[in-house]
């Protein structure tokens, strides 16, 4: 039997300058989602392990959009908060040659860092879970992602699930 493995944070819409072209040298931008806790759920329902993904998105069809990226890979989204105005955005021009990849966030006032720690419901998150990953980058967010993760690493604690973080530092953070 697998346990089930939780991960915490914010996904972003993630818009793409084409091959290695630099911001704008194209017209078009190619339109995924990313961010450090889902990649690592992502991740891991590709190895076949029963994972659930927790942030907050607000109520709109680019959450629909994300929450159905990740259900496509067998990531469980039951308890994503549909709160918020936006949802974080980030902008990658990929490398080249000695040219290194450039990324440009837009996360200020994201769901996620806005959402209260206590509208969590913990008991449901954790419900069979063995394990809860957490990355630096969630803390970092705002006071209340701050709390949040505190409240999510305590509750995932006080019910003896390991808990594992990734510092992941982020310069432009």
């Amino acid at each position: 039997m697998t346990t089930k493995i939780v991960t915490l944070g914010e996904i972003m819409l993630r818009l793409k300058a084409p091959g290695v072209e630099r911001f704008f040298q194209s017209p078009a931008f190619e339109a995924t989602f990313g961010g450090g806790e889902g990649n690592v759920a992502i991740s891991l329902a590709n190895f076949g392990l029963e994972v659930a993904f927790v942030t907050a998105l607000p109520q709109n069809p680019l959450a629909d959009a994300c929450i159905r990226f990740l259900r496509g890979y067998g990531v469980d989204t039951r308890h994503i908060q549909r709160s918020g105005e936006r949802m974080g955005v980030y902008f990658l021009e990929g490398g080249a040659n000695q040219r290194a990849s450039n990324v440009v966030y837009d996360r200020a006032n994201s769901a996620i860092a806005s959402a209260p720690a206590d509208s969590f419901d913990w008991d449901a998150i954790f419900d069979g879970a063995g394990w809860f990953h957490i990355t630096g980058i969630t803390p970092a967010l705002s006071e209340a992602a701050a709390a949040l993760a505190l409240t999510a690493v305590q509750a995932a604690q006080s019910r003896h699930i390991t808990v594992s973080c990734d510092y992941n530092f982020r310069k432009k953070l």
